[in-house]
C-alpha cells in the first residue's frame, strides 16, 4: 500500500486544486489551515473578500467555498486518500466552513475521479455566446446525477419556465446596474493591468446579448468604455436550476459542492457553462425563481450550459497566499 504524506508539496497540490474553483466575482473568499496533529485541512471563510452588497447573508460566499471543498476532495482522492469531509464542523467557529481529514488511504480508486481532477484545470466560466447545439440528454443526466451525489437537485426546465427565469434574471440585472451599492461594488471587482490576482479581468467580461433575450451580468455597470460590442447569443438557452431542500449555511456549502461537481462533469464532456446569479441577489426575485409545481426547495443558482470556445482563465491567488501558518 502506498504511504501518503501530507507534506508541503502535497499541500500545495491540494490547495492549488481548491483555489481553481469558481467564486462570486472571482473573489476567492477562502483560506486554508493545516492541523498536522489530526491530518486535517481546515477551509475557512475570508470575509475580507466578501461582496456584501450582492451577498449580504454570505450565501454566495458559502457556495464559493463549497466549490473549493469539492475540488479539494477530488484532488485528495486523486492522490490516493479517502478524505473525510465535514461541513460546518464547529458552530462556535462560524468562519470554519469545512474540515477535510486526510489520514486514510483509499482502498480502491473511486471511478471517474481522475477525469474530474483533470477537468479542474480546464474548467472556466464562459461569458460569450454558445453555438446553440443542444447538450445530449445522456450528458444532462450525468450532470443531474452529479448534483444528486452532493445532496442537491439540478432541474432542467422547459421552454416556458426557462423564459420566466430569464425574465427574472433580466429584472435582477436592471436592479443591480441601477442600485448604487451594487453598481459600485461590481465595478470594484474589475481588474486591469497589474491588479491583484482576483476579481474579473476586463478581457473576461464578455459581451451583452444584442437582442436582450439573455441577460448576461454587466460587471462594468453601464460604464460604456469597458463594454464589448453586443453579440448574438443562442436563441434557446439551456438553463439548469440548482436547488437545495433547505437554506442553511450547510445547504449553501452543499450547493457549492454540487455546482462544482456539475461544472466539472460538464467540462469532461466539453460542455461550457456560465453562471446566472443575478436573481439570487434580490430576495423577492430569488423566491420567485422557485417552481412551486416542483414542491418545496430553495434555488441557489442558475447555470447556462452549451457549446463554445474554452474560456480564458481568470487569475488565482497562489497556494502560499491562502494557507495560514500555525
Amino acid at each position: 500500500m502506498t504511504t501518503l504524506t501530507l507534506d508541503a508539496p502535497t499541500l500545495e497540490k491540494l490547495v492549488s486544486a481548491a483555489v481553481a474553483a469558481p467564486s462570486i466575482h472571482n473573489s476567492q473568499p477562502w483560506r486554508f489551515r493545516l492541523q498536522p496533529d489530526t491530518s486535517t485541512l481546515e477551509v475557512r471563510a475570508d470575509r475580507s473578500r466578501a461582496v456584501p452588497a450582492a451577498d449580504p447573508q454570505g450565501r454566495a460566499l458559502h457556495i464559493s467555498v463549497g466549490a473549493a471543498v469539492l475540488n479539494l476532495r477530488i484532488a485528495a482522492r486523486h492522490l490516493g486518500w479517502a478524505p473525510d469531509v465535514r461541513l460546518v464542523p464547529d458552530p462556535a467557529e462560524p468562519d470554519l466552513l469545512a474540515a477535510v481529514r486526510l489520514d486514510t488511504a483509499a482502498v480502491v480508486p473511486l471511478p471517474g475521479t481522475d477525469r474530474l481532477y483533470e477537468a479542474i484545470w480546464h474548467r472556466h466560466t464562459i461569458r460569450t455566446p454558445f453555438t446553440g447545439r443542444p447538450v445530449p440528454p445522456a450528458v444532462l443526466d450525468e450532470l443531474v446525477a452529479g448534483a444528486r451525489a452532493e445532496d442537491a437537485v439540478l432541474h432542467l426546465p422547459g421552454h416556458d419556465e426557462t423564459a420566466r427565469l430569464l425574465h427574472l434574471t433580466a429584472e435582477a440585472e436592471r436592479r443591480s446596474t441601477t442600485d448604487e451599492a451594487q453598481r459600485t461594488e461590481s465595478r470594484s471587482w474589475i481588474r486591469t493591468g497589474d491588479a491583484p490576482p482576483y476579481g474579473i479581468p476586463v478581457g473576461a467580461l464578455g459581451p451583452q446579448d444584442v437582442s436582450g433575450h439573455l441577460p448576461m451580468r454587466d460587471f462594468s455597470a453601464l460604464h460604456a468604455a469597458e463594454h464589448q460590442a453586443p453579440a448574438t447569443f443562442e436563441a434557446e438557452p439551456r438553463v439548469a436550476v440548482l436547488t437545495t431542500e433547505h437554506d442553511t449555511p450547510r445547504d449553501w456549502l452543499r450547493a457549492g459542492l454540487a455546482l462544482e461537481h456539475v461544472l466539472l462533469a460538464a467540462t469532461v464532456h466539453g460542455v461550457r457553462a456560465s453562471l446566472l446569479h443575478q436573481a439570487m441577489e434580490w430576495p423577492y426575485l430569488r423566491w420567485e425563481a422557485r417552481d412551486p409545481h416542483r414542491g418545496p426547495g430553495y434555488v441557489q443558482i442558475l447555470i447556462r450550459l452549451g457549446y463554445g470556445p474554452e474560456g480564458a482563465p481568470t487569475p488565482r491567488l497562489g497556494a502560499k497566499d491562502v494557507v495560514e501558518r500555525q
